[in-house]
C-alpha cells in the first residue's frame, strides 16, 4: 500500500529483508529535497524487520513519465528528476528521454523552446507569416508541411506530448 501522497513517488525496498525473502519497503514521495527522500529510507531500514539492515535499492517507481531510473540512483538525481518533471510535466520527461541529460533538458527548456503547436507544419505557417509578408493570391499555394519538413531537417526538434501536442525546440 501507498504511504506517500505525492505523484512522482519511488519505492525503496530492504535489501536485508529481501534477500532474506521478505519484503519490505516503502513509498516515498520524489518530489522533495534529497536529504528528506535518505531520511524517510533510513526511516524505513530502521522499522526493518532484519536487524542492523544499511542497504537499500529502488525497486519500483511512478510519476516519471517515461524516464527510467536505475535502482541505485542517488537521491540527488532522484530529487532533482522529480522536482523537474513536476514542473514541466511530461514535455520534460521527453526532453530527458530526447536529449539524454537533465542539463541539456533544462537549457533547451529555457533557451530553445519556440511553443506547442497542434503540428510542425502549423509552426512552419505561423513562423513564415509572422517573418515574410505573402501576398494574398500566392497563400493557399504555399506547402507548409513540405516546409515544416525542411526546418526538422536544419533547423528545429520536436517533442511530442500527446495527440496535436508538438512542442518545437531550436536546434541551434
Amino acid at each position: 500500500m501507498k504511504q506517500s501522497q505525492g505523484d512522482i513517488q519511488i519505492y525503496v525496498a530492504c535489501l536485508a529483508s529481501y534477500n532474506s525473502g521478505m519484503l519490505h519497503g516503502t513509498w516515498i514521495d520524489a518530489n522533495q529535497d534529497a536529504y528528506a527522500i535518505y531520511d524517510a529510507v533510513q526511516a524505513m531500514l530502521a522499522s526493518s524487520p532484519v536487524a542492523d539492515a544499511e542497504e537499500w535499492a529502488i525497486h519500483d517507481y511512478e510519476g516519471f513519465e517515461g524516464v527510467r531510473l536505475s535502482e541505485w540512483e542517488g537521491f540527488a538525481e532522484v530529487s532533482e528528476l522529480a522536482a523537474f518533471i513536476a514542473e514541466r510535466g511530461k514535455i520534460g520527461a521527453e526532453l530527458i528521454n530526447h536529449l539524454g541529460s537533465m542539463d541539456d533538458a533544462r537549457k533547451a527548456m529555457s533557451e530553445a523552446y519556440a511553443g506547442e503547436y497542434a503540428s510542425l507544419a502549423d509552426f512552419a505557417e505561423e513562423l513564415t507569416e509572422q517573418s515574410s509578408d505573402i501576398p494574398e493570391k500566392i497563400r493557399f499555394y504555399i506547402d507548409y508541411d513540405r516546409m515544416a519538413r525542411d526546418i526538422e531537417i536544419n533547423d528545429v526538434f520536436t517533442v511530442e506530448t500527446g495527440v496535436e501536442q508538438v512542442h518545437v525546440f531550436w536546434s541551434h
